[in-house]
């Protein structure tokens, strides 16, 4: 049972980043307000739900948010300052393109770098225990889902409207016989058959 949030004295934000494993591509992150009495039963984190749960959930999700925002860190920023502080910098761009402006943060995972003066807590596996945690996991998730669906047809070998430049094997594969394109994570090293990440 997810719940609605972790406190209730101040406006709460939910923020929550997808892509963070994949070799291409962005990491998207996204930040939802929403209202104390929101609920739904099937909302929960974006890994446990089929794919057309998702999209559906999307709609809900951005018609009933109080606010909400999706951003991205693209993958040569990634290379420049590493994975880890490209997903809080996802993360940030998303708060700060929110309309109304959020007095505490919750966050999905175990570290976060500070947003300016905004008070926040570190939630493990947030996104399965926070209404607001788990949409922006929708929403982080359905985005980049969609941006790597458009850039899949420049690169159709890749395979990116199936594996989302998840390491899959076939992608793997893919790399080591046909190197880089212009999305690819240079700084994510490609071995086969196992995957090292190198911040």
């Amino acid at each position: 049972m997810l719940l609605a949030r972790y406190q209730y004295d101040f406006i709460e934000a939910g923020c929550d980043e997808a892509g963070r494993g994949c070799l291409a591509g962005p990491v998207f992150a996204a930040a939802v307000i929403l209202p104390e009495s929101f609920d739904h039963h099937l909302l929960n984190d974006s890994k446990q739900l089929t794919e057309e749960v998702r999209y559906q959930l999307r709609i809900e999700i951005e018609q009933k948010a109080i606010a909400h925002a999706v951003a991205w860190c693209d993958n040569h920023e990634i290379d420049q300052i590493n994975i880890l502080n490209a997903s809080f910098l996802a993360m940030h761009r998303a708060i700060e393109k929110l309309h109304l402006r959020p007095q505490f943060l919750i966050i999905d995972g175990n570290r976060f770098n500070k947003y300016g003066e905004t008070p926040h807590k570190c939630i493990v596996e947030g996104d399965a225990k926070y209404f607001s945690i788990a949409a922006a996991s929708i929403l982080a998730k359905t985005y980049r889902d969609d941006y790597m669906k458009q850039i899949a047809a420049e690169h159709p070998e890749y395979n990116w409207h199936s594996n989302k430049g998840y390491p899959t094997i076939d992608h793997r594969k893919t790399v080591l016989n046909l190197g880089h394109t212009p999305y690819h994570r240079k700084t994510f090293k490609v071995t086969n058959p196992q995957l090292t990440i190198f911040e």
